[in-house]
């Protein structure tokens, strides 16, 4: 796809990954931007919702508008995709969100990394 691309985890942390054009940008660590005086991931990843014992409605309108905005606010994506294990119940919280840029479960859901990896690694040569 051209264009930006975000692609975020949420689980015991917020992952992501960028990519511009289809292209891999290396080395992001989004769930470490601070929001509100927060490390991102604190506060608006799965297990925080769990540890706060936040609804999904709570969670999508208290955690993850205010992370998803600050995200959109830098990047200015065409897409986010949303993985990891919560990914299964999106339909549960992703609605809910008000931001501009549409954003979508992963395809493959909690196993998208793990498929991913497989994919990578098969296309390395042994060594």
């Amino acid at each position: 796809m051209a264009g930006v691309v975000l692609l975020t985890t949420l689980g015991t942390g917020i992952g992501s990954a960028l990519l511009v054009d289809g292209h891999l940008v290396p080395n992001t660590e989004f769930g470490h931007l601070e929001v509100h005086g927060h490390d991102a991931e604190t506060r608006a990843s799965s297990a925080a919702r769990k540890r706060d014992g936040l609804t999904y409605e709570q969670w999508a309108h208290h955690r993850l508008q205010r992370y998803y905005r600050v995200v959109e606010d830098l990047l200015w994506p065409d897409l986010i995709v949303v993985g990891g294990g919560v990914s299964r119940k999106s339909d549960r919280f992703l609605p809910l969100l008000d931001i501009r840029t549409p954003i979508v479960p992963a395809a493959l859901l909690n196993t998208a990394g793990i498929v991913g990896a497989a994919l990578a690694a098969a296309d390395r040569p042994p060594s």
